[in-house]
């Protein structure tokens, strides 16, 4: 076995494991895009005029703030989510603790965060010109991100998570095997450092003890 940290270099089921954590986590993305969608503060609009004339429905005047609020809770269910990634991908994941973990976490929330947006912008999207066009015609706003620095969030958010709890471990090996499975390596190359000798805890299984034979003075010979 080579000495090392498990997990720097990877291998062939750390591969398999986070491209399974990539695609799941497109699919969450898209599921994301769905609540964004439900908590996202729109309007209602009634047209007015074949001009593009509109009124709120109900009277009153609309905040400022509306039309930033998409990028807020945007961010705020793509932190989430990201918070969410980093959690499983330490504590459940715990067997594939690595480098390269990590770096499917971070691709695979910038998928999320993508899949999140074009989701939601697809559920979301605004009028029409023909129903603008129509007088009568209720309306209701958009769903848009305004901030494209906003994608950043969930996979910043999956890394810092990822990244402190690395920082916060005492092991070697990151924690990767059981600590209370008895077999498993206290170090890096523990299991092979032995060499293939028997230690204190392994029982001999070699054959019975045999006595030491009689000591020969040099210069003499022994009786036949």
């Amino acid at each position: 076995m080579p000495v090392g940290v498990p997990g720097l270099r990877g291998s062939r089921d750390d591969a398999s494991v986070g491209l399974r954590v990539v695609l799941a986590l497109l699919v969450l993305g898209a599921l994301a895009g769905l609540v964004w969608v439900w908590l996202a503060p729109r309007v209602d609009f009634r047209v007015t005029s074949t001009d593009g004339g509109v009124e709120v429905v109900g009277g009153g005047l609309v905040s400022p703030e509306l039309f930033m609020s998409d990028d807020g809770v945007y961010v705020l269910v793509l932190a989430a989510l990201g918070l969410l990634a980093g959690l499983v991908g330490w504590f459940v994941l715990r067997a594939r603790r690595g480098v390269v973990l990590l770096s499917c976490l971070a691709g695979g929330m910038l998928l999320a965060s993508l899949a999140a947006w074009q989701v939601g912008a697809l559920l979301g999207r605004g009028p029409t010109a023909d129903q603008l066009a129509t007088v009568g015609t209720v309306v209701t706003t958009a769903v848009d991100l305004n901030a494209l620095a906003a994608l950043a969030v969930g996979p910043f958010t999956a890394v810092v998570v990822y990244l402190v709890a690395t920082v916060l471990t005492s092991r070697d090996d990151l924690g990767r095997a059981d600590p209370a499975d008895p077999a498993a390596p206290s170090y890096p190359g523990a299991a092979s450092s032995s060499g293939g000798h028997v230690t204190g805890d392994q029982p001999w299984t070699g054959g019975p003890p045999t006595a030491p034979g009689p000591i020969t003075p040099p210069g003499t010979t022994q009786p036949r």
